[in-house]
Order: structure tokens, then sequence, then C-alpha cells
């Protein structure tokens, strides 16, 4: 049930971010206890699912980290059989990685277990209406992402008072 009265001042946006992070991160995480793949190697894969085929160099770029620490990733990956590693048609000296068969199974074997345990616990937790009200938090949530992703830069333009970030 909703717990907001329609006389109760609206919470400051900096007051909501700081919860939306902190519940969101507790709900992927808790979400995540029953994946097969650790987070790291999950992200690599869903790059590769989402965007197709990409060198070491790319995945490194997209997940901000140094080369060296992707490369150890990838071969695990390719040594799990969740990866192809092949030559770039267009130069030799670089290698395209794709999604594996057997990696697109266990990544989306992961996403399916996360949407039961997510739906277990929601029939467990919600009634009908905490379910609308739920759906329509979602709308507002993709909302929210939707500005971020439109390029509006935030950066700088607010004190956050926790050290949580």
């Amino acid at each position: 049930m909703n717990n907001a009265t329609p006389n109760e001042p609206a919470p400051l946006p900096d007051e909501l971010a700081v919860r939306l992070r902190a519940v969101v991160g507790t709900l992927v995480r808790s979400a995540r206890t029953v994946d097969r793949l650790a987070s790291v190697p999950a992200a690599v894969l869903g790059l590769l699912d989402t965007g197709g085929p990409m060198t070491t160099a790319d995945l490194a770029a997209t997940r901000g980290v140094r080369h060296q620490t992707m490369a150890a990733t990838v071969r695990e990956l390719a040594d799990a059989g969740f990866l192809a590693v092949r030559p770039d048609p267009d130069d030799a000296r670089r290698k395209v990685l794709t999604l594996t068969r057997e990696g697109k199974e266990t990544l989306d074997a992961d996403r399916r277990q996360r949407v039961g345990v997510l739906a277990d616990a929601l029939e467990e937790a919600l009634d009908e209406e905490d379910r609308r009200a739920l759906a329509h938090a979602l709308d507002l949530i993709e909302r929210i992402s939707a500005g971020i992703r439109g390029g509006r830069s935030f950066a700088g333009e607010r004190e956050f008072t926790t050290g949580s970030w």
C-alpha cells in the first residue's frame, strides 16, 4: 500500500536520488544472487549480446577499464566457451569477439532466473494496487533514464549529502 498522504510535502530531488540509487542497487544485487555468471563477465557478455561483435579495446572503452583488465576477462570467457575470437576481416592484427551459443544460452538463463526471482518477490510482497503503483513508478523511472540518456549533464550541479555514490 502507498504510505504517502496527499498533504505530505514531496521529497527533495536529492533525497529521492540517493534513495533511488540505493534501492535500485540493492534490487539488482539481490536478483543477481541466482546468477551463474559473476557481474563483470555477465556485463561483457551482455555488451556483446546487445551491441554485436566487438574488439577487446571496444569492450574496455565501453566498460571504462584498461585494455589489460578486459583482456583477462575476455580470455576467461573464451576459455569457458562463451566467446569466439576471430580475426577482423578488415585488419588481421585485430581480433573480433562474438558471443557463442553457449555464452548466449548462459546469459539468457541468468536473465530468466532473475526475472523469475523478481516475479516471485512481486507476487509475494505486493497486492494488485501495489503492482499498479509499481507499474506507474517504472514509467517514471523510464522518463528519468531518458532524461539522463538525452545528454543532460548533471555533473557539478549539486553537492550530494552522502558519500555512497
